[in-house]
């Protein structure tokens, strides 16, 4: 079976992510959206409310696309998650080119540490490129309207949370 993780912090979870979920459901038999704790950037959303938001999207994914998705929470190291969740395959989504930066150097490290473990990056869709889970907090933060970026349901909790 091949498994795929594609890892984030997903705080909260965008039209962007949703669809390098559903396009990177279609490489392997069954992909693990890897939840960040990542207490260092400080998420809006708690560790349960992102999983949660996410088991409830992955559930609308595959109700509409099929495949098998788990959402499971980390806070090792990537490498370590990868063989946690016998990946074989990292996913990873790129919008711009200072993304490939960042990536570029974390696949290295990663390769140096496992180098049977692979990452794929899918380019963002042109319609979502601009979408960041920062960009989108702060716009609704100052009462913009931020439906275009994610679903309606995380629309409501970013709206409860800056209520």
């Amino acid at each position: 079976m091949r498994i795929g993780l594609y890892p984030g912090t997903f705080d909260p979870v965008t039209l962007g992510h949703i669809d390098i979920i559903e396009r990177g459901l279609a490489l392997v038999d069954r992909l693990v959206v890897g939840v960040a704790i990542n207490r260092d950037k400080g998420p809006l959303f708690s560790l349960e409310e992102r999983v949660e938001m996410l088991e409830a999207e992955c559930a609308r994914i595959t109700a509409r696309c099929g495949g098998e998705i788990v959402v499971h929470p980390f806070e090792n190291l990537l490498i370590n998650c990868a063989h946690d969740v016998g990946a074989q395959v990292i996913v990873r989504g790129l919008r711009a080119v200072a993304d490939f930066e960042y990536e570029f150097q974390m696949v290295g490290m990663n390769r140096a540490l496992d180098s049977s473990v692979e990452t794929v990056f899918l380019m963002a869709d042109a319609r979502r490129q601009a979408i960041a889970s920062k960009l989108v907090k702060e716009i609704c933060r100052l009462g913009g309207d931020v439906s275009k970026f994610v679903t309606p349901e995380v629309k409501i909790r970013l709206d409860e949370k800056f209520r």
